[in-house]
């Protein structure tokens, strides 16, 4: 072929038309043979001597119009072999050169022949690899050398789509494709080109995905996740924030597209328990909630959820003041202040607001005479003076029937109004109303608790076993009746029963915790709010003493801080995740050692005492055991010794005052001090 080729040039033929494009065609047929030197010069000098004639050619026949469009079609078939050839040569700069001048992008692709679809497929191949040769800029130009590699992709891309167009015309001229050994080369040569393409373009994304500061997603809701907040980072820029009417328009716009997000992102995160996250993103949407009332209540609700509850109080407030007639708002600020804020006096302000709605609260009403009655409570339980007490117990007592007066259907209602009777003392009457409470509400874990502590404390510890171990059919995995059910058991069975009752609770507390700890995938909070032993008790009935006291609540936090610089001091590693797991097992402990103590075991009390005492060393409750224990040996002093410290924490224990009298017999003048402080301190024992 290269023979007949330099014939023809030789003796001038390659100055007519169709011995041109025939050239040209045997040319791009034949270019897997350019490798060869001297090959590769002759088809270099005739593809330059092709170029000079069409310059010629374009000169002398400029007014036709058709032969014009022909002779330019050459020029760029010659000009893509041209660069081929110097790609082979290792001239990389002369072949983008030559590329260059062809404009690839401009090559029209429909209605061209077979070959030229495989030479303009061949030419984007090798354009990329050309790019790949030249060297990079310098290191600090990325800019420039990010829209160098853009383009390497660019390239191979329209180079696979070109090809398979190309195999695709094939098929359609030449039905018996596989039989045509003149065509298969080609087809096996873009094969090869596309796949070559693929594993770079793989190899290039993979190296750029494994780079540790991405986020590569790993499932469907991590990727919407992740463009949900791309999507929010957008709003925030492109937020139209200005108040004058000419932007009203556009700021309604940029508002509306904000909540959508926001929106999203609540059932995303929220799905997921990732409210702290949720609430940091409802921050920043605070640029947007000028006068906007769905802001600022999603807000508030994400930190309720995350557990910022004094902030979630303030936003409140502000939504009360946007929404002045819903009593949904402060009777959520009631439940935030009456639980682990305690603000009992903002409580009380925020439940008479419902109250005060009137008929417009409609149902809600009977919610915020609840409210304020269980402020009440608790205001009867922190108050010192007796009189006070009973004060406080009265306006609980009359909150709860006028509650149940108004809805007759609550249980609720009636299970806090049994509640107080209980509280005062008054257990025959408390027994009629949580009777009727199971009525309204079978299946209530809190009624059917309280029942078995009013059977109890009538001394029918048979009938409130009974009762628990059917609430434990209902609620296999509730640590509360757990505690109640060791109780009885020791009355009625036997402390072996008991504590059986105890290794089973280890059990079920390492089935459900130990993942807590070991998982990576879900959030800590998350997993212990779902467990089922996580016990969501209602607001007064969330203490082993059946009350929350102030004094109580504040040693509890200083015991919390105590606890943490004596592990810290004993171990570098400190408890995992949040604290009511841990609680939970040093009260399951603390059981096991109240067991064998009645039986009499020091030793066995000894080591479950130790094991409480490691997760919180300074818990007054720890303190305690420790001076039981102590008592038990016989070691009068270090009982004292014991039982002092609980009391410097705890300073309204009961129990530790007891026994702490015990201890003081022989000092008749310290053993009637005791006593008296015990009598102004009392306010009321658990059931």
């Amino acid at each position: 072929q290269f023979a007949f080729l330099r014939k023809m040039h030789v003796s001038g033929m390659g100055k007519n038309a169709r011995c041109r494009e025939i050239i040209l065609r045997t040319l791009c047929h034949a270019q897997d043979a350019a490798k060869d030197v001297n090959v590769s010069t002759t088809v270099k000098h005739i593809c330059q001597c092709l170029l000079n004639v069409n310059n010629n050619g374009k000169a002398v026949q400029k007014n036709a119009k058709t032969h014009s469009v022909k002779m330019t079609e050459y020029m760029q078939e010659a000009s893509l072999i041209m660069a081929k050839l110097c790609y082979v040569e290792c001239d990389y700069r002369e072949a983008l050169n030559q590329y260059s001048r062809v404009n690839l992008d401009e090559m029209q692709l429909v209605g061209a022949p077979v070959y030229r679809l495989s030479m303009i497929a061949e030419a984007y191949a090798t354009k990329g690899l050309c790019l790949e040769k030249v060297p990079m800029a310098s290191p600090s130009l990325s800019s420039r050398n990010a829209d160098r590699d853009q383009e390497i992709i660019t390239c191979y891309e329209k180079s696979g789509d070109i090809a398979l167009l190309y195999l695709q015309e094939v098929e359609k001229v030449f039905p018996n494709i596989h039989s045509l050994h003149f065509f298969s080369s080609s087809i096996f040569t873009l094969l090869h080109v596309t796949v070559f393409m693929m594993s770079w373009m793989e190899k290039f994304m993979m190296a750029f995905l494994s780079l540790s500061s991405l986020f590569c997603p790993q499932e469907n809701t991590e990727e919407a996740l992740l463009l949900l907040l791309i999507s929010e980072s957008m709003a925030n820029r492109d937020a139209v924030l200005s108040r004058i009417p000419e932007h009203n328009n556009d700021r309604i716009i940029s508002l509306q597209s904000a909540s959508l997000v926001y929106d999203l992102l609540t059932i995303a995160l929220g799905r997921r328990g990732q409210y702290e996250m949720l609430s940091e993103c409802l921050e920043r949407a605070m640029k947007f909630a000028f006068e906007e009332f769905h802001l600022w209540f999603q807000l508030a609700l994400s930190l309720m959820a995350a557990g910022k509850s004094a902030r979630a109080v303030k936003v409140l407030k502000e939504c009360m003041r946007l929404k002045p007639d819903d009593p949904t708002i402060p009777l959520l600020a009631v439940k935030l202040c009456i639980g682990n804020l305690h603000w009992l006096e903002e409580g009380e302000r925020f439940a008479k607001i419902v109250i005060d709605m009137g008929e417009k609260a409609a149902e809600f009403r009977a919610k915020g005479y609840l409210a304020i009655g269980l402020v009440y409570s608790l205001r009867a339980t922190d108050a010192s003076l007796r009189g006070m007490q009973e004060e406080y117990q009265k306006k609980a007592l009359s909150a709860f029937q006028r509650a149940q007066s108004l809805s007759p259907t609550d249980h609720l209602a009636v299970f806090y109004l049994a509640l107080q009777l209980a509280v005062s003392r008054q257990i025959p009457e408390a027994l009629g109303y949580v009777r009727q409470a199971l009525q309204l509400q079978g299946d209530d874990v809190h009624s059917l608790h309280l029942l078995a502590l009013l059977l109890s404390a009538q001394k029918h510890y048979h009938d409130a076993l009974n009762i628990i171990e059917m609430a434990l059919s209902e609620y296999p995995e509730n640590f509360i009746l757990l505690f109640t059910k060791v109780k009885l058991e020791t009355l009625c069975r036997g402390p072996e029963e008991a504590l059986l009752s105890c290794k089973r609770m280890l059990q079920i507390w390492k089935k459900f915790y130990i993942k807590v700890f070991t998982s990576n995938i879900c959030s800590v909070v998350d997993i212990c709010r779902e467990a089922p032993m996580y016990v969501s008790l209602p607001t007064v009935y969330v203490s082993t003493a059946g009350s929350v006291h102030a004094t109580s609540i504040a040693a509890s936090r200083v015991e919390q801080a105590l606890s943490e610089v004596a592990s810290s001091l004993q171990s570098s590693a400190p408890k995992q995740g949040p604290l009511h797991p841990w609680m939970t097992l040093a009260q399951i402990w603390l059981h096991a050692a109240e067991v064998y103590i009645g039986m009499g075991k020091a030793a066995e009390a000894t080591a479950c005492t130790q094991e409480a005492a490691n997760l919180f060393p300074m818990s007054h409750n720890v303190l305690f055991m420790k001076g039981q224990v102590a008592e038990l040996r016989g070691n009068v002093d270090e009982a004292k010794r014991w039982y002092e410290e609980a009391l410097s924490i705890s300073p309204t224990h009961v129990k530790t005052m007891q026994r702490l009298v015990s201890t003081l017999l022989l000092s008749p003048a310290v053993c009637v001090l005791i006593v008296s402080r015990n009598v102004m301190s009392y306010k009321g024992a658990p059931l």
